[in-house]
């Protein structure tokens, strides 16, 4: 029996190495891998201006909601020309039906978009049932097998990514990427995290 067992403990102390093991891919093979398609991208809005000090009854014009700024909407046509140069494929754009996640996706430029609640943000005024609904949404999405030559691009909010993916998302930022790959078996993986100013960087080192 004790040899037993401690051929049990070995074993589970071997298995986060086993899982740990597997190839990392690096930059240019993930970058490969985002143009030859297959890929879910999903966004952080833009950078957004700070609505505390708004007055929307005095400013017919402006919603209660935060809009992208300046930088938020040229941090947003940057990025799709960015992407263009990669000749990333993207076929589909699905944001939330806000309109910092809509003008994040119609700025990136790969044409029409389709606003969808699913993606719409998550928070403490919704049931928790309409919450995990709409993380689990976004899982599937994610999860989704896309056909060859294929990239589709999600704009969403922080409250639903970190309830899809966990707390390791818990930093970030408004512009930010998640680039995710489908396995295959209702699953998915992560293949890189991309900062809104990265993607200029990834375009040259790839020429």
């Amino acid at each position: 029996m004790p040899v037993i067992r401690l051929l049990l403990t070995a074993l589970i102390m071997l298995l986060p190495l086993a899982a740990s093991a597997q190839p990392v891919p690096s930059q240019s093979e993930w970058i490969n891998a985002l143009r030859k398609g297959g890929n879910v991208i999903v966004f952080r809005h833009g950078a957004t201006t700070d609505q505390t000090n708004i007055d929307s009854m005095s400013r017919k014009s402006i919603s209660g909601e935060r809009q992208l700024n300046e930088r938020g909407r040229a941090q947003a046509k940057s990025i799709g020309e960015w992407m263009h140069k990669l000749n990333i494929p993207v076929r589909q754009v699905l944001t939330s039906t806000t309109q910092r996640a809509v003008d994040t996706g119609k700025l990136l430029g790969f044409g029409d978009v389709t606003p969808t609640v699913d993606l719409t943000e998550s928070g403490p005024a919704l049931a928790p049932d309409e919450n995990s609904r709409r993380a689990q949404a976004l899982r599937k999405l994610v999860a989704t097998r896309l056909p060859a030559d294929t990239d589709l691009v999600i704009v969403s909010h922080r409250p639903n990514i970190i309830d899809a993916f966990g707390k390791d998302w818990q930093d970030i930022h408004e512009g930010e990427a998640s680039v995710f790959e489908a396995d295959g078996n209702g699953g998915y993986r992560l293949i890189a995290r991309i900062q809104a100013g990265e993607w200029s960087k990834l375009a040259q080192a790839s020429n």
